[in-house]
C-alpha cells in the first residue's frame, strides 16, 4: 500500500511539472510571437536604378553616330557580344578587332574580303568571331574574365570610307555577403571580393564603422561593423552587378530565450524521469524481496503445528480409549436392563 501511494505521489507531481513545462513554452512562445508582429519588417528589396541602366547596356545596340565610345559593363563567368556598329557590308574590304585589354598582351582579329581571308594575332581562344566574318563582323567574348577589361575598337573600311566604333568593357564581380551577429550586440557585415565595392547600410540606420581591403585582382572587401541598441537589426548590400539588394537580419534574443527554456525544461523533464525510474527499480527489487521471504517463514508455521499436533495425539488416543471403554460398559448396562426375550435378541 505505501508502494501504491509512493507511486501515485510521483505520478501527481510528474503530471504537475509537464503541465508547467508546457504552460511555460506556451507563453514563451505567445510573447516571441508577439514582439515578431510588433518588431519584424518585410525583406527589402531595393531598386538598383544605375544596374538597371548597366544592364540594359549589355544588350550592345548599334551605335547612330561613328566613332562613338560605349561602355558595356558585364558580370564574370557570362558572354558578351559587341558589334561594328551600324556599316554597310555592301562594298566592305576590311574588318579589324583591335583588343587592348588593361593587362595582358593586345590582340586583333581581321578579315579582307577581297581575299576571304581572316588573320588572328595574340587572341584568346574565348574571344572570336560571333558567327562568320562573311556574315557577321561582331566579337563574342565568352565567360568574361578581369583580365579582359579594356577598350576594345573595331575599325571597317569601304568605298565610303573608313569607321571606328569603340567600346570599354568593364567586369563586375558580385561579392559574397556575410552576417556575423555576437552575443555583445555587435554586427559585423561583410562584403567579400567584390568589384567594385559593395555599398553597405543597416536597419534601422546608425553610424557604423566602415573597413576596405583591395586585392590584387582588383576586388574589395567592405567590411561594416554596428553596435546598435536594438536587438533585432538588418544589414542591406547594394552592387551594380544585382537589380536590387540584398539583405540579411540579426535575430532578436526572444528565439535563444526560448531555445533555452526548452533546454533547460528538457533537462529538468529529464532528471525527473531518471529519478522515477530509479524509485520504480526500488519498488521492484522491494517486491521481489518481499516474495522471495515468503518460502522461508512458511516451514516454520508448519513445524509448529507439526508440534502441537504431535502434543495433542496423546490426547486423542486417550480419549479414543476412554470413549471405548465408555461404549463398553453402556452396552453392559443397557442389555442388563432389558428383558429376557430381548437379550437374547441382542
Amino acid at each position: 500500500m505505501k508502494a501504491k501511494a509512493d507511486m501515485n505521489c510521483v505520478g501527481k507531481t510528474f503530471c504537475a511539472f509537464v503541465l508547467l513545462t508546457v504552460a511555460v513554452t506556451m507563453v514563451t512562445m505567445g510573447s516571441q510571437a508577439r514582439n515578431s508582429t510588433g518588431s519584424d519588417t518585410e525583406p527589402r528589396q531595393e531598386n538598383n536604378s544605375s544596374a538597371g541602366r548597366k544592364q540594359d547596356s549589355w544588350s550592345t545596340q548599334s551605335p547612330n553616330l561613328a566613332n562613338a565610345n560605349i561602355r558595356v559593363s558585364k558580370i564574370a563567368g557570362s558572354s558578351v557580344n559587341l558589334t561594328c556598329g551600324d556599316v554597310s557590308r555592301v562594298d566592305l574590304i576590311l574588318v579589324i578587332w583591335k583588343i587592348r585589354p588593361s593587362t595582358g598582351n593586345h590582340c586583333t582579329l581581321a578579315y579582307r574580303t577581297d581575299l576571304n581571308k581572316t588573320d588572328r594575332r595574340n587572341c584568346s581562344e574565348r574571344m572570336d568571331w560571333k558567327s562568320s566574318p562573311e556574315t557577321d563582323s561582331a566579337l563574342q567574348i565568352r565567360q568574361v574574365r578581369l583580365t579582359d577589361e579594356g577598350r576594345y575598337s573595331c575599325e571597317t573600311s569601304n568605298s565610303v570610307g573608313t569607321f571606328n566604333q569603340t567600346y570599354t568593357l568593364t567586369v563586375l564581380v558580385p561579392p559574397e555577403v556575410n552576417l556575423t551577429c555576437h552575443r555583445n550586440g555587435t554586427a559585423v557585415c561583410q562584403a567579400a571580393a567584390g568589384k567594385p565595392a559593395a555599398q553597405i547600410s543597416w536597419d534601422p540606420n546608425g553610424d557604423p564603422r566602415t573597413e576596405l581591403d583591395n586585392h590584387t585582382d582588383g576586388t574589395v572587401t567592405v567590411l561594416s561593423i554596428y553596435s546598435p541598441k536594438e536587438t533585432s537589426i538588418t544589414c542591406l548590400v547594394s552592387h551594380p552587378a544585382w537589380n536590387m539588394s540584398q539583405s540579411k537580419e540579426c535575430p532578436s534574443d526572444n528565439g535563444n530565450m526560448f531555445l533555452q527554456y526548452l533546454a533547460i525544461s528538457a533537462g529538468l523533464l529529464g532528471i525527473l524521469f531518471i529519478l522515477a525510474l530509479i524509485f520504480l527499480c526500488k519498488v521492484h527489487r522491494g517486491r521481489i524481496w518481499y516474495k522471495s521471504k515468503i518460502p522461508e517463514t512458511a516451514p516454520t508455521h508448519n513445524v509448529q503445528d507439526s508440534n502441537e499436533q504431535q502434543e495433542l495425539e496423546p490426547y486423542a488416543s486417550y480419549v479414543q480409549k476412554e470413549n471405548v471403554i465408555y461404549n463398553t460398559v453402556y452396552e453392559v448396562t443397557v442389555t442388563e436392563d432389558l428383558p429376557p426375550r430381548l437379550q437374547s435378541v441382542t
